[in-house]
């Protein structure tokens, strides 16, 4: 493994933009004589996945199925999952953990049996969930980053964030294909070209486009912007995932109490202590999380309530310790005792459940792009992702994508040299407030007019202000030198718009997209496909259904 150690020519056979579970299980996947780049824009344990807690959705159990899995997954996604892209990644999902096991991921035994303890989380009809305590997305992701750092063939690049794709007309088809991106070096602020036979976006979601959200710094849609300019298609961009139980602490950022404290016990109580979820849902507390995001929202301006309480201290203290280490340590540190008192918590956007419009390769619109994880769109979460499918989609994908790119790679002819990056006639910004206000501004609207509950009059008051902020953003990119706040809130701008041009086209309340001028959901469910205008790439049609 070399970590940044640039060749002349920076050319790959392989070019995969993010370092988290997907984009570290995709290096892995690949064939040991494949030239890989793995790009991470912070450090390498910055992304979504090191700070996953709950677990992993797999068919693990003798008292489980497949059918039962896909039937709480089709449930939860309230008519609008791909069955087919279901059944596939759910029928592949006990190889996945498997292989998760063999790598040497270290999953939570139960004391008394020896096996892996199952727990069990909103939406889930049975106990499916295996974790590793309540800290399984960094048990995973420090376990796929030891193996891809003594991988030979695998080149880390850390601080690198990508600015825009490459495109070249391929001899043999005469169609556009991607052949690399351009990526700004962070730690000699310089944009270097990379050259790659196949690029792949893995870089996550989009969360940090609202105010208050549970995903790290970096989740700031890069991979979905990236696409969209480059031509592709973009779905079901309006179903943000609204986390409902984020710790609420002026000190705090963006913590998350696991879902899990839900499955195992936990109750929601106003701030009389009185529980509330039963007036919303027959599963209460364990009811999918939209319908319990939408319970605390509307307790909480019903109350006029900053925060509502998340009760686990009926459980032992033992219990408590061994299920929720994490949680209960993080807690401490700001004078909550979870095993005497409730948590303060609140929703926060969580997760993006739209994204860049794939096939079951991860296979994108332009020719040798691809998108996995929650970059993309796979047709699995439909309007609402259940609980714990996510890093399940990543690994599926990742060996899937992997396994088809493998195959390409000694096909695909010869690339051009990418041209040098051009700052000739870019100047330093002496004025850096114009990024930090724009950010707040965007962050600020995006979560008071197309947050958890929505009106077609705060969308239209949204794409107002969007609208006026490209513009300035766009100047100001133009013009000025660019650097890691610039890109993240450009691609952050162009995320908002996708949001939220998909929540003006969906007239009806359907998962995670309410709105209260059409509070029905519509008789036929139909996915959001916002198409770029200069869509021309190779036909790929993801059939719903």
């Amino acid at each position: 493994m070399n970590t940044n150690q640039p060749t002349s020519d920076l050319n790959y056979d392989v070019l995969i933009i993010g370092s988290g579970a997907a984009g570290l299980a995709l290096a892995l996947n690949l064939p040991s004589d494949t030239n890989i780049a793995v790009l991470s824009k912070s450090d390498l344990n910055e992304g979504s996945t090191w700070y996953a807690q709950g677990g992993i959705a797999a068919v693990m159990d003798d008292n489980d199925s497949v059918e039962s899995h896909v039937t709480d997954t089709l449930r939860a996604g309230a008519g609008l999952c791909h069955k087919d892209s279901v059944e596939f990644t759910i029928s592949h999902s006990t190889a996945a953990i498997k292989w998760l096991i063999d790598l040497g991921v270290d999953f939570t035994r139960r004391k008394d049996k020896g096996d892996y303890h199952l727990t069990r989380e909103g939406g889930h009809s049975k106990r499916r969930i295996i974790h590793s305590a309540d800290a399984t997305g960094k048990a995973v992701h420090t376990t796929l980053l030891e193996k891809v750092s003594a991988a030979e063939n695998i080149t880390l690049y850390d601080h690198y964030i990508a600015l825009d794709l490459v495109q070249q007309i391929d001899p043999a088809s005469k169609k556009l294909r991607c052949a690399g991106a351009y990526v700004y070096n962070h730690r000699t602020d310089s944009v270097e070209a990379f050259t790659a036979k196949s690029v792949v976006l893995a870089t996550g979601g989009a969360s940090k486009v609202y105010l208050y959200s549970s995903n790290p710094d970096g989740a700031s849609g890069d991979g979905i912007a990236m696409a969209w300019r480059a031509g592709c298609r973009i779905a079901n961009m309006e179903f943000n995932q609204f986390h409902p139980t984020c710790l609420y602490h002026p000190k705090a950022k963006s913590f998350l109490i696991t879902e899990a404290v839900r499955g195992e016990g936990g109750k929601l109580r106003l701030p009389n202590g009185e529980r509330f979820m039963d007036n919303f849902h027959e599963l209460g507390e364990l009811a999918p999380r939209d319908v319990v995001a939408r319970a605390i929202d509307h307790e909480m301006k019903r109350l006029g309530s900053d925060c509502i309480y998340l009760d686990i201290s009926h459980k032992s203290p033992s219990f408590i310790a061994s299920h929720f280490p994490t949680v209960q340590k993080e807690c401490a540190r700001y004078g909550i005792d979870i095993t005497k008192e409730a948590i303060p918590v609140v929703p926060a956007a969580h997760y993006t459940c739209g994204g860049v419009v794939v096939d079951k390769n991860g296979q994108t619109d332009l020719q040798n792009l691809y998108a996995i994880g929650e970059t993309s769109f796979t047709g699995l979460h439909g309007a609402n992702r259940m609980a714990s499918n996510s890093l399940l989609e990543c690994i599926v994908f990742a060996q899937s994508a992997a396994k088809t790119i493998s195959e390409k790679t000694q096909t695909i002819l010869p690339l051009e040299a990418i041209p040098q990056w051009d700052e000739s006639r870019v100047t330093n910004s002496d004025e850096d407030v114009v990024i930090s206000h724009n950010w707040d501004e965007l962050r600020r609207f995006m979560w008071d007019y197309v947050g958890i509950v929505r009106t077609q009059k705060r969308l239209e008051r949204a794409s107002h202000r969007i609208k006026l902020l490209q513009k300035e953003i766009h100047e100001y990119y133009s013009n000025c030198k660019v650097g890691n706040d610039l890109i993240e809130l450009r691609n952050l701008a162009m995320v908002a718009e996708l949001i939220i041009r998909s929540a003006m086209q969906r007239k009806e309340s359907r998962g995670l997209h309410y709105s209260m001028d059409y509070p029905e959901r519509a008789e036929i469910a139909r996915d959001t496909i916002i198409v770029p205008t200069n869509f021309a790439a190779q036909d790929i049609i993801v059939h719903h259904g």
